[in-house]
């Protein structure tokens, strides 16, 4: 059985029509509202998108069980994401990170929003997304390799909804207002949503990883993914929004930057 590189070329190109659809869509709505932060929720929906997508588009040239397995995998995380994001964010008003941006735009706030924000982010869920397109295709039964990453998976999904959970309820407790989340797996790593999608995408390139060929396509995307949680947009900025807050230095100077290990005593090194 050999993997349809035609199929799986026109696929790619109805996988990025449909995150720029979603993105575009979501960019229409929060112009309307005046609310940029939406796109946060579009960021998951796109990817259940892409996944669905290329398991309608593949079926008769992937294996049965692996286009499932990775559509289905894809769909909950990405649903499971934008439904706690949106819940996290009803009623309150622009994300400080996109007013800083915009505050910044030279032109119009609105095209600048556009390219760096919603257009950026329709490319990049299509190149970390390659691993569920390329899997879609693989016409290779699901073997061991996939079922370790369907664990990888499984675990990443359950790390990230337990931190988040965790989060959700301390915030909830009014004597925490204005303290530090440093209970539960938030003593563990400073963030646990962040390494639980570390480990969810890693787990979707495995499935990805039947052929080589796929292997050695596919692999750009979990290193994007990781470089974009541990240095880009998601734990450097965040770190950078809580740096003042009382306590935070403190927290992270006990509390491991990513990988989660037990707290350390101030003064060991953390990472």
């Amino acid at each position: 059985m050999t993997l349809e590189w035609g199929a799986l070329s026109l696929n790619l190109a109805a996988a990025a029509g449909a995150a720029f659809a979603v993105m575009l869509a979501t960019f229409a709505v929060a112009t309307v509202k005046g609310l940029h932060r939406i796109v946060d929720i579009a960021w998951g929906v796109a990817f259940a998108a892409v996944a669905l997508t290329s398991w309608l588009l593949s079926a008769g040239y992937g294996d049965d069980g692996r286009r499932l397995a990775v559509a289905a995998a894809t769909v909950v995380w990405g649903l499971r994401l934008a439904l706690h994001i949106a819940g996290r964010g009803r009623g309150h008003g622009e994300d400080p990170r996109y007013a800083r941006m915009l505050a910044r735009a030279p032109g119009s706030t609105r095209l600048y929003a556009l390219r760096k924000v919603y257009l950026l982010q329709g490319a990049l869920v299509w190149l970390v997304s390659l691993p569920v397109q390329a899997a879609s295709y693989v016409p290779v039964p699901l073997g061991p390799l996939a079922a370790v990453g369907l664990l990888l998976w499984a675990s990443g999904l359950l790390f990230e909804a337990v931190g988040d959970l965790q989060l959700a309820r301390f915030r909830q407790r009014p004597e925490h207002r204005g303290t530090i989340m440093d209970r539960g797996l938030w003593s563990w790593t400073r963030h646990p949503n962040y390494f639980g999608d570390f480990l969810v995408w890693w787990g979707l390139y495995l499935l990805a990883c039947a052929t080589w060929q796929t292997a050695a396509l596919t692999l750009v995307s979990p290193l994007v993914m990781s470089a974009l949680l541990i240095w880009g947009s998601g734990k450097r900025l965040l770190e950078a929004h809580m740096a003042d807050r009382p306590g935070y230095a403190d927290y992270a100077a006990r509390t491991s930057g990513f990988f989660p290990r037990p707290p350390r005593r101030i003064g060991q090194e953390v990472r």
